[in-house]
């Protein structure tokens, strides 16, 4: 049997020579990890927690290694399907199909509409405003929302920008976008740079948290937490999804890359 690597060999050496550049969209993972707080009476995740074993020393004099505790929806992570009531028949993350962690990626850039109401909220009107210049989003991609909030991942209290009121306002995706790109466009899943894929106030919605609602109803899945969406063009990246083969996962913390190709 022949096996061709023609393609493959290109590619390879595209990336070793600089030609398409490799994009990190992961947040660094440790303690001080902003995750999701959900009101009671629901559980919330603990976090990210480092044990270290060892590191040249008594317990281990040639090794350098920790233990670590960590919930499936902390810091970039991923959401499989059945994370949400309305996938619970769905996909868990070990069972989704491996081509549908590679796609290409549409970003919609709404940082100064963020900028002027942290509430805001990607349209249809927006999807299609980007689609006049940039041309339709197709079926299996990923469609990023670059909101600009990773802007605040060190900025703890910027980053929830929890109110008077108590709730948190942050960006995110109407209930008629989240069904328009599922139902319409059939993208692969969506990814944002807040804590959640969905808007801060989204619990309060119809229904609430219409993105997990949605894309997680129809076998779709979410990214939560990216930073670096800056650096990739508006369309032509590839999108590679690495979630940990978590059997029976809800999700699984991610390191998300991006491929781009340099003019």
């Amino acid at each position: 049997m022949t096996v061709k690597t023609g393609i493959l060999k290109e590619l390879l050496n595209s990336i070793v020579k600089d030609h398409i550049e490799v994009v990190d969209l992961a947040q660094v993972l440790n303690e001080n990890t902003p995750v999701i707080q959900l009101p009671e009476p629901n559980a919330n995740t603990g976090g990210f927690k480092f044990k270290q074993l060892s590191k040249y020393n008594e317990t281990g004099q040639d090794c350098y290694w920790n233990d670590f505790v960590a919930g499936e929806h902390v810091g970039t992570h991923f959401d499989a399907p059945i994370h949400w009531v309305t996938g619970k028949d769905n996909d868990s993350v070990d069972q989704i199909p491996m081509k549908n962690m590679i796609g290409e990626a549409y970003v919609i850039d709404i940082r100064e509409k963020a900028k002027q109401n942290p509430d805001y909220c990607l349209t249809v009107e927006d999807i299609r405003a980007f689609e006049s210049q940039y041309g339709q989003i197709k079926s299996h991609s990923w469609v990023l929302i670059h909101s600009g909030w990773s802007e605040h991942i060190q900025d703890h209290k910027q980053f929830y920008n929890i109110g008077e009121d108590g709730w948190s306002h942050t960006p995110g995706i109407t209930k008629e976008a989240a069904i328009f790109l599922v139902e319409e466009r059939d993208i692969l899943g969506a990814g944002v740079e807040t804590v959640g894929t969905d808007a801060g106030m989204a619990a309060s919605f119809d229904p609430p948290l219409p993105c997990h609602h949605y894309f997680l109803g129809a076998n779709k899945y979410g990214l939560a937490q990216l930073t670096n969406l800056d650096k990739l063009p508006p369309t032509g990246s590839v999108l590679v999804v690495n979630p940990l083969k978590i059997e029976n996962g809800s999700g699984s913390p991610v390191r998300v890359i991006a491929l781009v190709e340099k003019n």
